[in-house]
């Protein structure tokens, strides 16, 4: 587990996922939680104002974290870059140990109330793969790989909570597949591209893409005379 472990933030989460299988992402998680974890109920709620939700949307961001220090430590430079999205995306749900955990909050951001919920998560595991994998595009690009990779990713995810199969190795196939597809999508547009006819029936669409521009990288707080948010 994290260095932060104690913090309240993961004290409430670790007690919830002993009550998640039973109850769900529900009130009755959040306050047996609150109740096991020794955390005043008014930081409780101030650090998770929506309750089981806001603690749904942790769990998820803590997946990530893990998924991104063991990214840190692995030396992946020896892959081809597909092979790398794909260590990625599986050290992704191996960081996870509780599949209920995730099959219950797969359902809870399913519902139409939480579906923007879910989507923000999904996306902001998609960017932090290509952040740390050194993404550089400033276009439209950036959009369509978080997006292909939220598909990929989303798929991959409803496919590994039904498998069964030992060390998910029907998991790891399915998910190689998925990224072919996205390979072979990707050479389609390089042979539009460097078609004289296809291309130039493209030259208007293109144009008007060429101008879609990321959006802006947030200044680091952690450099000399940076505002930096207090720890919690």
């Amino acid at each position: 587990m994290s260095d932060a472990i104690d913090s309240p933030k993961d004290r409430l989460l670790d007690a919830a996922l002993d009550h998640v299988p039973f109850d769900g992402w529900s009130q009755a998680t959040f306050d047996a939680a609150v109740a096991e974890a020794g955390v005043d109920p008014v930081v409780a709620n101030s650090l998770f104002p929506r309750g089981a939700i806001d603690l749904a949307l942790h769990f998820h961001a803590r997946g990530d974290s893990l998924m991104l220090k063991r990214l840190e430590e692995e030396d992946l430079r020896a892959l081809k870059f597909r092979d790398r999205i794909a260590a990625a995306v599986r050290y992704r749900l191996e960081a996870v140990s509780d599949k209920e955990a995730v099959r219950r909050g797969t359902a809870l951001f399913a519902l139409p109330m939480y579906a923007a919920d879910g989507a923000k998560a999904i996306w902001g595991t998609a960017d932090a793969i290509w952040n740390a994998l050194g993404d550089t595009s400033e276009d439209v690009n950036w959009y369509t790989k978080r997006a292909t990779l939220s598909g990929v990713y989303s798929a991959t995810v409803l496919y590994w909570i039904g498998d069964t199969s030992e060390g998910h190795a029907r998991t790891w196939a399915f998910l190689d597949r998925r990224i072919e597809n996205v390979m072979q999508i990707e050479k389609l547009k390089a042979q539009v591209n460097n078609s004289p006819v296809l291309s130039r029936l493209a030259a208007g669409p293109n144009w008007l893409l060429s101008h879609v521009k990321a959006p802006p990288k947030m200044p680091r707080m952690d450099l000399p005379g940076s505002w930096t948010r207090p720890r919690e």
